[in-house]
């Protein structure tokens, strides 16, 4: 099952996101990209991480490190999808969007241990 949200709902992006305006005291995604506007229904959540970067390279900022991580029983990210795997995969695509290097992005996941 997806994650229900008004964009695509990827929730690496939108925690990234978040943790920059966090950190450049700025309003949070959803203050910044309302999910009420129809223009963003279903949209590609790289945009709030390419206006994320902006404003934060626009204030003179770059990032140090990037750490994630998912708690989720499902999906499993620590396999391989299609001949590639999915960690490394959702590493890569936070390293080209922030414009970073892999030693600065980390991705992990761990799960409640069915506690929820």
């Amino acid at each position: 099952r997806a994650a229900v949200a008004h964009s695509d709902g990827d929730v690496v992006y939108h925690s990234v996101v978040d943790a920059i305006l966090g950190a450049l005291s700025m309003p949070d995604i959803g203050q910044l990209f309302p999910d009420n506007d129809p223009r963003l229904k279903g949209s590609n959540s790289e945009i709030f991480m390419e206006e994320a970067y902006k404003r934060m390279t626009e204030r003179g900022y770059a990032i140090g490190n990037c750490d994630v991580t998912l708690i989720l029983q499902r999906p499993k990210v620590n396999i391989e999808h299609n001949g590639k795997h999915v960690k490394d995969t959702m590493t890569a695509n936070c390293v080209r969007l922030l414009r970073t290097s892999p030693g600065q992005v980390n991705v992990k996941a761990r799960t409640h241990e069915k506690l929820d």
